[in-house]
């Protein structure tokens, strides 16, 4: 590199050092997939490994006291959720996952509101779990499908996609953060328009939500989801947060234990949100470990998260920047993620050469298709950042990308 890494942290605020809170993250290996799914810190691990053994029982349902302090847990998790998007727990339900959560609203409340005619508006660069539930949804009852366009540097569009919502757009579906990209889309913005004429907005946090401060409230969505193991949680569990109304007035999607009022082969009574839609024995552990993933968040603060990623960020695009032959993809600002090709060598081949340097990135379409064929290219390499991730990750990253420009010439 022309100039020492430290020197262009100088003048940066620095985040507290966490990297040995991360037992899976060793200082010689350069973790960078965070985008993919987070490393977990020591405080999320050791309290799974307790929920599991000494702590264990079933919730919602036994009379022992052990039952009764697991229950007392796992809703503590929701309300520990619910405060931190700033919404309430009646309006916080626990699901596998983002995806399931996208598939819970498209099955639920899009059979119940969108018909032959309506319209369902997306952008260029969703994750396939913000496509395709929507796709399925528009064949089955003969909606449309409208797609925004990208900015030149990756971003959405956002002037090009309010002007496509028109009186028969019933939903408005997008990333907060760009998985691939790291462009964050101006959701308050996108919500006044959606409202204006009656539709609805669905915002995938996955990304947002380690890196950025979330109120729902003031974003004015409908609709929030993210996962656990993308905020330093377990996988397994993530949330679907809707706004009360609406929710309330949602079906349930699936049918079993723990939905139910009073059951009768004659007929069946449902319970109120969010239990409705939490069919089943829950993820007990996995609300406890994302109870504390997010207290671990807090204890460093989101803010700070934030600033450590970008700063790290704004650092290794530069450096990869004076590299002869490799593009760089997405805005300058981007959230903790960048992606990039080494000239005309395949993204997994990158990613194996990095490998062998204690490097690891993903490689590949991550998951978004269209927005490959809008670059134009099959796959891109990508490195994100997180909490643990530093300066060394970067001078490991660009050393290999230099080996893997040598190696194929």
């Amino acid at each position: 590199m022309n100039m020492p890494l430290a020197a262009h942290f100088a003048s940066i605020p620095r985040l507290l050092d966490v990297r040995d809170e991360f037992p899976g993250v060793p200082a010689d290996w350069a973790y960078l997939d965070a985008a993919a799914t987070a490393q977990k810190p020591r405080a999320v691990i050791e309290a799974i490994s307790r929920a599991y053994g000494e702590d264990y029982a079933t919730v919602h349902r036994g009379v022992y006291s052990r039952s009764a302090r697991m229950t007392e847990a796992y809703e503590a998790a929701r309300d520990a959720v619910a405060r931190f998007i700033n919404g309430k727990p009646s309006e916080t339900v626990f699901v596998r996952g983002a995806t399931e959560a996208i598939n819970l609203v498209a099955q639920s409340w899009g059979n119940a509101c969108i018909g032959s005619g309506d319209r369902i508006l997306l952008s260029r660069l969703e994750h396939h779990s913000n496509i395709v539930p929507w796709r399925m949804l528009a064949d089955r009852t003969g909606a449309e499908i409208d797609v925004a366009p990208l900015t030149a540097d990756g971003r959405i569009d956002e002037a090009a996609l309010i002007a496509l919502i028109g009186p028969q757009t019933r939903l408005v579906a997008i990333a907060h953060v760009s998985n691939v990209l790291g462009g964050i889309a101006d959701i308050a913005r996108i919500a006044v328009a959606a409202h204006a004429v009656g539709a609805k907005l669905l915002v995938d946090g996955c990304q947002a939500a380690p890196r950025l401060a979330i109120d729902v409230k003031a974003l004015g969505c409908d609709f929030y989801t993210f996962s656990a193991h993308k905020l330093y949680g377990p996988t397994g569990i993530g949330i679907l947060w809707a706004r009360a109304d609406i929710l309330d007035a949602m079906p349930p999607w699936q049918g079993g234990g723990a939905m139910i009022d009073e059951v009768a082969f004659e007929g069946v009574t449902y319970a109120s949100a969010p239990q409705r839609f939490e069919a089943g024995t829950p993820h007990i552990v996995g609300a406890v470990g994302l109870h504390v993933a997010i207290d671990w968040v807090n204890s460093i603060g989101i803010e700070a998260i934030d600033a450590h990623e970008r700063a790290l960020t704004a650092i290794a695009r530069s450096e990869i920047a004076r590299l002869d032959g490799v593009r760089l993809f997405g805005p300058d600002d981007s959230a903790g993620i960048i992606s990039f090709a080494v000239g005309d060598v395949h993204p997994h081949d990158v990613a194996t050469i990095l490998d062998e340097g204690g490097v690891a990135i993903r490689a590949g379409h991550h998951c978004a298709q269209p927005l490959m064929q809008w670059l134009g290219v099959p796959a891109t390499a990508r490195a994100s950042f997180s909490a643990h991730s530093n300066e060394a990750d970067i001078d490991r990253l660009v050393k290999g990308i230099k080996r893997t420009q040598r190696i194929f010439g």
